[in-house]
């Protein structure tokens, strides 16, 4: 049998991760007995995945419109709205930027 060493994305160690049930999706959920913290290694929906946020902000903030920014990402188009209508203002090194619907 396989087994794969699995690092806690919170707290970085590979020690105490146990397996912590399964997600509706039938994916299996772990638990760092260290710092408390849960996760899972594979998700159903791409915008679930760590780090989409951030490639959302970092497109619009290049230009690329809301449906472009969909297509690529590979998500819906009102994740892409509901994402800048429940983030408030953007803090870029110059300033604030107020991302209003």
């Amino acid at each position: 049998m396989a087994s794969i060493t699995v690092r806690c994305p919170s707290c970085s160690v590979t020690e105490g991760i146990v397996c912590n049930g399964k997600s509706t999706a039938d994916h299996q959920r772990y638990l760092c007995k260290q710092c408390r913290k849960t996760w899972q290694l594979t998700f159903t929906y791409t915008a679930s995945k760590p780090g989409t946020y951030q490639k959302i902000i970092d497109m619009a903030m290049n230009g690329v419109g809301c449906r472009a920014s969909a297509r690529i990402i590979g998500i819906g188009l009102n994740t892409i709205l509901r994402h800048f209508k429940n983030s408030g203002p953007v803090q870029l090194r110059l300033g604030y930027i107020q991302i209003s619907m």
